[in-house]
Formats: C-alpha cells, sequence, structure tokens
C-alpha cells in the first residue's frame, strides 16, 4: 500500500524521530512528541518500542558510536574514575537490581561513583561479551579488599535496565599458577555462538546438576583442561575430584555465550550453604577447554536490602 505524501513537519518529525533514536536515548522525550505526529502508515517503522531500531552493537561500531560493551566498560570504570558520563547508559527510573545487599533508589548513580572515587578504587573489566540484549563481564575490584566478579546487564535500546553479579574475595594461584582472570579475553568462532551454547548448556545439565560425572570426557578435553578455579588445578582428573565433594548444583537459571566463551548462572549449595555459582567456559574444537568462576553465598532473605531475587528473570 503506498504511503500518504509527508508534509513538511511530518517529515521533520520523522527525521528527529530517527535521528534521536540512533544518537542517544537523552532525546527519547522529543522522539516521544514526534512520533505523535508521524503518518500511522508509517510506524511500521518502529514496530513496539521505538528502541527496538537502535543500531545493533556491530553497526554501532562502524560509526563511532560506542557499542553496549564499550558503554558497560566505561561504567564500571566509572567507580574508579568518578566520571559522571558513565552512568548514562544505566536507566534509573527502570534500573532492577538484583544484587540482594545493594539498595535500590537514594543517591544517583553519578553521585555515588564520584564519592566512591575519591576512596582510589581499582576497577578492570577483562573481559565483555554480548548475547542479544545481555552484555557479561568479568571484572577484577580493589577496594578495601580485592574480589573478583562477573557482571550481567539487560539493555532495552541503548540502555541499561537490569543487573546480575557474582563477587568473590580474589584467591589464588591454583596449584597450576592460573590467577582467577588470566587466559584468552577475545572472543572467537562468532558462527558457532550457538553451538557452544548449547554444548555449556548439556554439559552443565548432565554433569553438574544430574551429577553424571562419567561423561567429563565427553565435554571436556582431557588433556588440555586448564581452570582458573583458585582450588581446582588443570586436568580433568581434579575437576571430577572438585565435582565429587561437597558442593551441590540445583538450577541452572542461564547461559550466556558469544563465539566460544559462555556463562553459565546456577543455584545450589556448598558445604550446606545456599550458594550462587557463576562459571564461564572457552570452547575450542567441540570440547570445554577452559574454565573461569566465582562463588559466593546468597544471604538470608532478611539479609535482602532490595526484594528483587538474586536469579529473578534470568
Amino acid at each position: 500500500l503506498a504511503s500518504p505524501p509527508l508534509t513538511g513537519m511530518r517529515q521533520a518529525s520523522l527525521l528527529l524521530l530517527i535521528s534521536c533514536i540512533i544518537k542517544t536515548s537523552i532525546c527519547r522525550p522529543a522522539a516521544a512528541a514526534a512520533f505523535s505526529i508521524v503518518p500511522k502508515s508509517l510506524t511500521h517503522l518502529v514496530p513496539g518500542k521505538y528502541e527496538t531500531l537502535t543500531m545493533s552493537s556491530s553497526s554501532a561500531t562502524d560509526n563511532n558510536v560506542p557499542s553496549r560493551k564499550d558503554l558497560i566498560r566505561k561504567l564500571l570504570k566509572g567507580i574508579e574514575t568518578g566520571d559522571p558520563d558513565s552512568a548514562a547508559v544505566v536507566n534509573e527510573a527502570k534500573y532492577i537490581q538484583h544484587n540482594p545487599q545493594t539498595k535500590e533508589g537514594g543517591e544517583g548513580l553519578a553521585a555515588l561513583f564520584a564519592r566512591i572515587s575519591k576512596s582510589n578504587p581499582h576497577v578492570n573489566v577483562v573481559r565483555a561479551f554480548e548475547d542479544g540484549d545481555f552484555v557479561f563481564g568479568h571484572t577484577e575490584y580493589d577496594f578495601a579488599t580485592r574480589r573478583i566478579g562477573f557482571e550481567i546487564f539487560r539493555f532495552e535500546g541503548n540502555q541499561a535496565v537490569e543487573h546480575w553479579d557474582n563477587i568473590q574475595p580474589r584467591m589464588g594461584p591454583n596449584e597450576s599458577g592460573h590467577s582467577m582472570v588470566d587466559g584468552p579475553i577475545e572472543s572467537s568462532d562468532l558462527e558457532l555462538t550457538e553451538t557452544n551454547r548449547a554444548l555449556v548448556k548439556d554439559f552443565i545439565d548432565q554433569v553438574y546438576l544430574q551429577r553424571k560425572v562419567e561423561k567429563l570426557d565427553q565435554y571436556v578435553a582431557a588433556d588440555d583442561f586448564i581452570n582458573h578455579s583458585p582450588s581446582v588445578e588443570d586436568g580433568i582428573e581434579a575437576l571430577r575430584k572438585y565435582l565429587g565433594g561437597s558442593i551441590e548444583y540445583k538450577t541452572n537459571h542461564r547461559v550466556l555465550a558469544e563465539g566460544n566463551f559462555a556463562l553459565t548462572v546456577n543455584e545450589g549449595y556448598r558445604d550446606g550453604v545456599h550458594t550462587s555459582f557463576f562459571d564461564m567456559f572457552r570452547v575450542a574444537g567441540g570440547k570445554i577447554v577452559e574454565h573461569w568462576d566465582t562463588v559466593e553465598a546468597v544471604p538470608l532473605k532478611s539479609e535482602w536490602k532490595n526484594q528483587n531475587g538474586k536469579f529473578s528473570n534470568l
């Protein structure tokens, strides 16, 4: 069907709408006003929310616009630098915090980062990956104590609206000499993302949840397996022994993947304590060849500072 001709006002409004969507979410109020006078025959350009027209991370990079991964790196680095612009990626009006030890509301992120930065913290985002609307990162923190974390952010358009994490004290190196964060940092084999996700998901289900440790060789490279877990050395036999110990995985909540890296979010028990296990794997040649993790006790619900749940919405 032919669209009716655009008046000068409607042309200007449509251009404003598209420009605001592509450039930044700051323009959303103006874009919403413009959208109200765009001809209905053209609203198929904006299916659902107009944020869906936002460029993908790959095209954003091509046009020198920061990718979502870049924005999250800047956000987390803002804890160290105090840069108020770093917090612009977060839609604080919609932001859902799943760290049960973090209170929602109150002080804005920009003010919070400015205050924290005065204590000379150090933040290093070692790895960052993207999976659909999710960005997940592997981080080092040095505040009063040194810690290692996995951070997950969910995006709507160009802004982060939800956050999960799993952070533990930095330990190690392990008996094989590996730290909790060393090893390859860039993803590859992007065309195998879904294949590798399926492999890791099946591995967690069969070996960790169903405890079929005899299937380890089916998933893990027997001769080349590298482990960064601070209490487990390299090799499949060390992993087999660890899985036969006092850990118990009950639920896998999500598997996020980019190329040859996959992060799994799991819930269970260690030594009888309710625990969150975030395990990241690197895949090569159809087998798991490397592993990183963080392990964190889940606070009692009576101690939560928000009611969003550690694993909700994953």
